[in-house]
């Protein structure tokens, strides 16, 4: 488990702009049982991928289209919402950080850590925009 010191400016790069922490396996389910869109966010402390995921899921709200909800968990600290997080996202295998879009509880759009390390924030944001053009 990372310190709370260490994950605070990396939460709060969510959280400030309205994304809800999930800390239990019990608020994942909540969150994914309401009706419309979701975007989970698998927040991380890496460098190399999250550097950009978190800019590019800020980015990607920037649309005429967005998911109706938008929530996060945090890889290395929420273990229990992370796990369930992740059970829903099968059969893509866990990856941190990830971005994943439900429509009423389905997972219909998946970024996995290869989709955004080495990625510039922006094309990222993009590649969710389409997702929320074609499904919010």
């Amino acid at each position: 488990m990372y310190p709370a010191e260490l994950v605070k400016p990396m939460r709060e790069d969510l959280t400030k702009i309205g994304f809800e922490e999930l800390h239990t396996a019990e608020a994942v389910d909540a969150a994914l049982a309401k009706e419309g869109t979701t975007l989970v966010v698998v927040n991380s402390v890496c460098g190399c991928a999250a550097a950009n995921a978190r800019p590019g899921a800020r980015m990607s709200l920037d649309n005429t289209k967005k998911p109706d909800h938008i929530v996060t968990v945090f890889a290395g600290v929420d273990k229990d919402a992370v796990n369930q997080a992740r059970q829903h996202m099968v059969p893509f295998p866990p990856s941190s950080p990830c971005m994943a879009l439900f429509k009423d509880g389905e997972l219909v759009h998946m970024l996995e850590r290869h989709h955004i390390e080495g990625r510039p924030a922006e094309i990222i944001a993009d590649n969710l925009k389409d997702a929320y053009n074609a499904n919010c």
